[in-house]
């Protein structure tokens, strides 16, 4: 799995969408939140509620009224220095505010959320006197020494029944978790909850896609379903490999940018992309 071709943050929105759909109405999700006039050099996820909502999902019991995630995907670090950098984030959010103080520095949650637990952070959590508490299963809040009330989600100890969409960004799930979450897409009946879930399922198959290879060639009942959602993450998937092959033969850049464009009908815009990548 090479982790920087992967878009996880659009599927990292939709499964918080997902988590907190019975909530959803009562919330404001701003996916790409930047601070002053520079873009972050991460993607944070900024929830807004009301004091007076109460929310259902065990992660999103700890939101208060404005509340800041990251995603960290699969192959991200998450050090002192990458969690004080998010804590910053969130003292701009904070000093950004349209008038002094307007945003409560008690009404603000940090939340990060990664797939493995980061035990050298934990550990200097330890030697350096943080109060660690874990109520629930995966949901460590981290108490003393930060600025703002801060939960850290290890979405690999996470149970998988009620947290199966955040627990699908990972890059080693098996033909079982592919088939229960295809199995969940069938059955939904709401157009947000399917586009959602698409959006999810498109970067757990490219993180996994050797496995839904296997399973597309082993299940036939599967095979329409998947070859369905395949199709963008295959093309991509062939694209990049002629891109590295053109270079390895010495094709310059608008050479490899013309014959992708033919061979694949893509734009120049998106040819350039896999140039860059």
């Amino acid at each position: 799995m090479k982790d920087t071709k992967i878009q996880w943050h659009p599927g990292f929105v939709a499964a918080m969408n997902l988590e907190l759909g019975q909530n959803r109405n009562d919330l404001i999700f701003e996916k790409e939140y930047n601070l002053n006039t520079r873009p972050l050099e991460i993607d944070l996820l900024v929830i807004k509620k009301e004091a007076s909502v109460s929310i259902v999902n065990e992660i999103g019991r700890f939101f208060k009224g404005h509340n800041i995630i990251e995603y960290k995907s699969p192959e991200d670090s998450l050090d002192i220095d990458a969690f004080y950098k998010l804590g910053a984030y969130a003292s701009l959010y904070k000093a950004y505010g349209e008038t002094v103080d307007c945003i409560k520095a008690d009404d603000i949650t940090v939340s990060v959320i990664r797939e493995a637990k980061p035990e050298k952070l934990f550990q200097y959590f330890e030697e350096h006197g943080y109060i660690v508490t874990n109520s629930n299963k995966g949901i460590y809040y981290i108490k003393d020494k930060v600025l703002f009330s801060t939960q850290i989600i290890v979405t690999k100890e996470l149970d998988g029944k009620s947290h199966k969409w955040l627990k699908a960004l990972s890059g080693n799930l098996k033909k079982d978790d592919i088939c229960e979450l295809l199995d969940d897409l069938a059955q939904m009946t709401g157009k947000a909850d399917k586009e959602f879930a698409n959006s999810v399922l498109e970067v757990s198959i490219e993180a996994n896609i050797e496995i839904v290879e296997e399973l597309r060639k082993g299940d036939g009942s599967m095979n329409a379903v998947l070859m369905e959602m395949m199709r963008p993450e295959l093309q991509a998937s062939r694209i990049r490999g002629a891109v590295e092959t053109l270079k390895e033969l010495g094709f310059g850049n608008d050479e490899i940018e013309a014959k992708i464009m033919k061979s694949y009908g893509i734009d120049e815009e998106e040819a350039g992309k896999y140039i860059q990548d």
